[in-house]
């Protein structure tokens, strides 16, 4: 198979398997076939340095977190959402709403536990990742494209076709309470930083 042809699908292959082990926690194949795989496109890469792409899962391993930052300036202001925290500031909340609408018809509220992470904008360029970046003070943030590379469930390339020219996503990147306890306990053992929760160490695997 030539060499463009073959690393084109692998690239497709490991990231369909990526999307299902990080996403759909429906692992597809065993880590050691995963790993073969990897493998052989990275030596394609290395054969061809014409063939690395920017969505490559190649991209992924083995660059170093960078601890230095340039600024981001957000095109439209990042901002934080309001508290609420009693039945009262709800229903004023509510009723700001009828208010700007000029509606009293009952509205609906779709509702769902908070994330506790840290607040990150994606930029997607013709469907390819090409920026990630801090909520920073929500006009300007910090380039952490090259960290967020490493968070297995960001897709570094969108599936499907005729993915818009440009297309910015926002949200929180978060860990889970297992794998914060995981990281811990290997600080531990290793004599290294502990987190005090596992919003500090979200925040911590992205600086």
């Amino acid at each position: 198979m030539q060499p463009e042809l073959e690393a084109k699908r692998l690239r497709e292959q490991l990231q369909r398997w990526n999307h299902q082990y990080h996403v759909l926690d429906e692992p597809a194949v065993s880590d050691s076939e995963y790993d073969r795989s990897l493998r052989r496109l990275q030596a394609l890469e290395q054969a061809h340095p014409d063939l690395v792409t920017a969505d490559s899962p190649t991209r992924r391993v083995g660059a170093a977190p960078l601890s230095a930052f340039t600024q981001v300036t957000h095109q439209v202001p990042m901002l934080s959402l309001d508290n609420s925290f009693s039945d009262d500031e709800l229903t004023a909340f509510d009723t700001r709403l009828h208010d700007r609408l000029k509606d009293d018809t009952p509205l609906e509220y779709a509702c769902e536990p908070k994330l506790d992470g840290i607040a990150v904008s994606l930029l997607y360029r013709d469907g390819i990742l090409v920026q990630g970046a801090t909520r920073g003070d929500g006009i300007t943030g910090e380039d952490i494209t090259a960290n967020v590379r490493t968070v297995g469930s960001v897709p570094l390339r969108l599936s499907g076709e005729n993915a818009p020219p440009l297309l910015e996503v926002r949200g929180e990147i978060y860990m889970l309470k297992a794998g914060f306890e995981a990281l811990n306990d290997k600080a531990r053992q290793e004599g290294g930083k502990v987190f005090a929760n596992p919003r500090n160490a979200a925040a911590g695997s992205l600086r």
